[in-house]
């Protein structure tokens, strides 16, 4: 899944500087369009073992959080309490601001697929799904249901020239996600494939590891995908990025304007 072994020096030396203070890696890849159906057949995914969510980002039209590295996103997922979280990508461990290590919900993670690595910082809270399904709907704001942390940490990148009236929802797109374990392999692996409002894909594959172990993780991983058959050259895009890609695209009905507050 990840290309670890094959960064060059400056990579792994950067990253190596990083794993000491991250509370987890995550491996990830994404499948091509034309091998998908073959992945779930061959990695042994049961569609029925699937949970349904729906996913909205806050931004603006032009994407000005996103490009300052903030990510603001509502989750709704079946049978579950909905969430929000604030991310901020990529952020340092040393940038992390003081008082967050331990707060529940709060995490530094390190992200790596085949394409390289990125470091983030985010806190998800729980939060009622009536309440985030109107934020989805465009029938209220996200930021009175952002808790005081959230808030403060938004504030950390939030730019200056942003103001409520300047923000749309973005979504929500459906999406599934599937817990498994392939055969031969010892982690439990994710797959969540999510529908884009352009009619496109996306697949990812992902498995977590403590850092300690991100090394031979990676290892074992890219030898039992490698050996099923996928490609871990094809062109890597994450998910939120093709997502708001897609959802800010010509003139995107799943666009609404979120109210402040």
């Amino acid at each position: 899944m990840s290309a670890i072994p094959t960064y060059d020096a400056e990579q792994l030396t950067g990253m190596l500087a990083l794993l000491p203070d991250v509370d987890s890696v995550e491996l990830k890849l994404t499948v091509p369009d034309d091998f998908q159906r073959t992945a779930v057949r061959t990695l042994g995914i049961d569609p029925l073992d699937a949970v349904l969510r729906q996913v909205a980002f806050v931004d603006t039209p032009d994407l000005r959080l996103s490009t300052a590295g903030v990510v603001l996103r509502a989750r709704r997922t079946q049978r579950k309490p909905a969430d929000l979280t604030v991310k901020l990508r990529p952020a340092m461990p040393r940038d992390v601001p003081d008082g967050y290590r331990g707060h529940d919900g709060f995490k530094v993670e390190l992200d790596a697929s085949p394409a390289g690595y990125t470091c983030s910082c985010s806190l998800t809270v729980e939060a009622p799904d009536r309440r985030v399904r109107k934020v989805m709907l465009g029938d209220r704001g996200i930021h009175g249901l952002l808790d005081d942390d959230q808030r403060a940490l938004l504030g950390e990148r939030m730019p200056e020239d942003v103001q409520a009236d300047d923000l749309v929802v973005l979504g929500p797109i459906n999406l599934i996600k599937c817990r498994f374990r392939a055969k031969g392999y010892r982690r439990r692996m994710v797959a969540e494939l999510w529908g884009l409002p352009d009619g496109s894909r996306i697949l990812e594959l992902s498995t977590k590891a403590p850092p300690e172990e991100a090394f031979q993780a990676a290892a074992e991983t890219k030898a039992v995908l490698a050996g099923k058959g996928l490609d871990l050259g094809s062109p890597q895009e994450t998910k939120t990025r093709a997502a708001l890609a897609a959802l800010t695209a010509g003139d995107d009905p799943q666009r609404r304007q979120a109210p402040a507050g």
